[in-house]
């Protein structure tokens, strides 16, 4: 069985018996500045993966899917001229929902002194569904803004107690997480919580959303300990993907960057008789990694080893990523061609994730070494690769490298992403060529790719510091007339969204 420990003492290695790999790879520069190139970070890779484990993230209840059968008359027996009507149907009953839920938000709207909702709400007869609950509450979600977060919760929660009351009608757990929801926009912390007790107190299955929603709310308010312990106390936790809810919980806090809080819970796990497998390993990689500490990161590898288990495609990821920030391109080299022995050929993943790695530590040779590499491999870079490597020449101030690589990005078919325009317009700033970078701005909008504010304060911030007050004004303006005007407000929201 191939050895993980020895494999986990030699990719942390530099190999100089390389002796046909070039020298100079190895030559520190300075440092990049750690600006963002539209490349996540290695947690958001691994979760990518993880995201169809996920079923009841994205998916509509199932309650919602058969009101809608229900209701158009749909058994199973329609075939061939009956598809039409039924496709009809079902658009007509979507529509009357939309319409109704529309109708319910203008009631809730005029809730204040001198007009009861509640009230109007019972005397508009309309017949609550799962399907109507969903609309209505994404609608005063879609709506919450930091000036009427308060009136959102009441609203939505008025709603919820509403509908919940009606015949014939029962919330589902979706419905609880939607509201659960309006309660995070609007931090109403303590709100969430006696919806989870009421979730279990009525039997519903508190799931790994159940948990995102709690973690991602209440992680930075400092309450991520107790919402851990109590979903690994509450005998209702149920994540049918995972093996066990542990890896569930793991996952989740990856995702929030609770490192220290996934070496607790993997105690527990221990504690609790559930043994690792590759998916937990690849997370307590992650996590020690980033707590920086490589010692017990090798140890992890060792003991991975011991058990069974050799890397999988995201051990490999991880590992490149280790070996790119910590600029040892020898040794990436000789785990790629390792990949290879094993059968795991390297993606265009691994590259970038190497590549991305050598950038942010400043070894801008060894990122152009991998680039040619990876074609030379077979491997068609996309976007997100074509964008790391503008970035690192913008970084280094080499901005004819940078617009070479523009060019030849859409030569090739790879259209720019709103990083990679963001890129090439800081580094068209930094060598205050601001005509460019505002035509660059315009041929963005052009394409239809919307510039985020990210875009338009890198150009004002360089416009302010050459003096031009009057075109950054002008930049501002403009931001202004494209919506983006909300992001100059501080933000005072604590809780990271999910």
């Amino acid at each position: 069985m191939y050895s993980v420990a020895l494999f986990g003492q030699r990719v942390i290695q530099r190999f100089s018996y390389f002796s046909s790999f070039p020298r100079f790879l190895c030559n520190r520069q300075s440092d990049a500045d750690g600006t963002g190139n539209g490349f996540g970070r290695i947690e958001d890779y691994l979760n990518e993966s993880w995201k169809s484990m996920n079923f009841d993230n994205n998916m509509k209840d199932k309650s919602e899917i058969q009101e809608s059968v229900d209701f158009i008359g749909i058994n199973g027996c329609y075939e061939g001229h009956h598809s039409r009507q039924i496709f009809s149907s079902r658009h007509n009953f979507i529509e009357k929902v939309r319409n109704e839920a529309s109708m319910i938000l203008e009631i809730l709207q005029q809730d204040g002194p001198g007009f009861d909702a509640k009230e109007a709400l019972d005397n508009s007869h309309i017949t609550v569904s799962s399907l109507l609950v969903r609309e209505v509450l994404l609608g005063i979600l879609r709506t919450i803004n930091y000036a009427n977060k308060n009136r959102c919760a009441k609203l939505g929660y008025k709603f919820f107690v509403w509908s919940g009351q009606q015949e014939k009608y029962q919330h589902t757990a979706n419905s609880y997480h939607l509201i659960m929801k309006i309660f995070a926009e609007s931090e109403e912390f303590k709100a969430m919580w006696r919806l989870v007790d009421e979730m279990i107190e009525k039997g519903y299955p508190t799931t790994a959303r159940t948990f995102n929603l709690l973690i991602c709310t209440c992680g930075e308010a400092g309450l991520a300990r107790n919402v851990v312990e109590r979903f690994i106390k509450s005998k209702t936790f149920n994540y049918r993907p995972f093996r066990h809810s542990f890896n569930a919980i793991l996952h989740s806090l990856l995702g929030v960057n609770q490192y220290r809080l996934i070496e607790w819970v993997y105690q527990q796990m221990l504690v609790e008789g559930h043994l690792p497998d590759i998916l937990t390993y690849n997370i307590l990689l992650c996590s020690k990694y980033r707590l920086g500490k490589l010692d017990q990161f090798h140890r992890l590898l060792d003991e991975m080893g011991q058990s069974g288990f050799s890397p999988d495609f995201h051990t490999f990821n991880i590992l490149l990523h280790v070996l790119g920030k910590g600029d040892k391109p020898l040794a990436a080299v000789n785990l790629l061609n390792h990949m290879k022995e094993v059968g795991c050929e390297p993606s265009i993943l691994h590259f970038t994730t190497l590549i991305d790695g050598l950038s942010r530590a400043g070894n801008l040779d060894a990122c152009k070494y991998f680039f040619e590499e990876l074609i030379r491999q077979g491997c068609v870079p996309d976007v997100v690769c074509y964008t790391v490597m503008i970035t690192g020449h913008v970084v280094a101030g080499e901005l004819d490298k940078a617009q070479e690589l523009f060019t030849d990005m859409i030569a090739n078919g790879q259209l720019p992403n709103v990083f990679t325009y963001n890129a090439m317009i800081r580094g068209l700033s930094m060598a205050e060529k601001f005509d460019e970078a505002c035509m660059m701005v315009k041929e963005m909008e052009l394409r239809g790719c919307n510039p985020n504010f990210m875009v338009y304060s890198t150009l004002v911030s360089y416009l302010k510091n050459a003096g031009k007050l009057s075109k950054a004004h002008e930049v501002i303006r403009h931001m202004v007339d494209k919506g983006q005007y909300i992001h100059l407000v501080p933000k005072f929201k604590r809780y990271r969204r999910c």
